[in-house]
């Protein structure tokens, strides 16, 4: 399913006000419900985000975030540098836990499971999230050991299974046939697109619930984002994807709903075609077509 942005700005609805008018408020303090597209009621909500709050220390990043990700489908964070999206994709995992001086309200439920209720086990619940991070970082060791980690670390030693892991898992991150033949060659010794690639291969292979993916193509050259962008697409379905990006046109080409955020704030969250084509709130308008941002 993919997307494309409109050729020409659209304007905004008669009587709706202009640029910066629910921005300038949001900045002053004041707060606004989120516009909630109504497609998403019809998903099968695999992470449910529910009046979650973030702190650090007196600071508040996050603010009374509400959103469902939909089941099987590729949900992109957008919105202007410090707005709070990677904060937020951190919370899902709980990587934010490591600093002493975070604090959170609200709550995260991954397919009706509170992450945050007393029995959960931090490093469990990680397991069922394949994290993959702005900059390529696979382990100094083999491209095999790489992938097989996950499980390594799981006390798997049956070299069958860990083979077929390898090999369903290098194919599914669309870069079995490029290393087939030096899997135990050192992961260092990959470009640094195939070396992204290989993270989202180590991501896949303890076959999580939930993808993160934290501006993947960053570091990446355009073939490479290419080839991540396609990996992503042929993904989709199998995995519920939700990823950072501050590239508007990415966003459009591989993400079915898009989340808008400004000031650790939820505008707008609604279907990708919807939000680049016809947004409900006219601020994101103005960011999807570069007026601010």
């Amino acid at each position: 399913m993919q997307h494309s942005t409109p050729t020409q700005p659209l304007t905004p609805r008669a009587g709706e006000q202009r640029l910066g008018s629910r921005l300038a408020a949001i900045a002053a303090g004041q707060e606004f419900p989120t516009e909630v597209h109504p497609e998403l009621a019809r998903e099968t909500i695999s992470l449910a985000i529910e009046n979650f709050s973030l702190f650090y220390g007196e600071k508040q990043a996050l603010f009374h975030i509400a959103m469902g990700v939909p089941q099987g489908k590729v949900t992109a964070l957008i919105g202007p540098s410090g707005c709070g999206k990677s904060t937020l994709l951190r919370s899902v995992n709980r990587i934010n836990d490591l600093l002493d001086i975070v604090r959170t309200e609200g709550d995260i439920k991954l397919n009706g499971t509170s992450i945050y209720a007393p029995e959960v086990d931090v490093i469990e619940l990680r397991k069922r999230m394949g994290m993959v991070f702005q900059k390529p970082n696979p382990f100094p060791m083999s491209i095999y050991e790489n992938v097989i980690y996950p499980l390594r670390i799981d006390g798997e030693t049956n070299k069958r299974v860990l083979d077929e892991i390898c090999e369903r898992s290098l194919r599914g991150a669309a870069l079995w046939d490029e290393v087939k033949d030096r899997l135990h060659e050192s992961a260092l010794s990959l470009s640094g697109g195939q070396q992204q690639r290989l993270c989202i291969a180590r991501a896949i292979a303890a076959e999580p619930e939930v993808l993160l993916m934290d501006e993947p193509c960053s570091a990446l050259d355009p073939i490479a984002t290419q080839h991540i962008e396609n990996l992503i697409d042929d993904l989709r379905g199998s995995y519920t994807i939700l990823m950072v990006t501050h590239n508007m046109q990415q966003a459009a080409r591989i993400s079915d709903y898009v989340a808008f955020l400004y000031l650790g704030r939820l505008l707008e969250y609604g279907p990708t075609t919807t939000i680049f084509q016809n947004p409900h709130v006219p601020d994101t308008l103005d960011y999807v077509t570069g007026r601010f941002g």
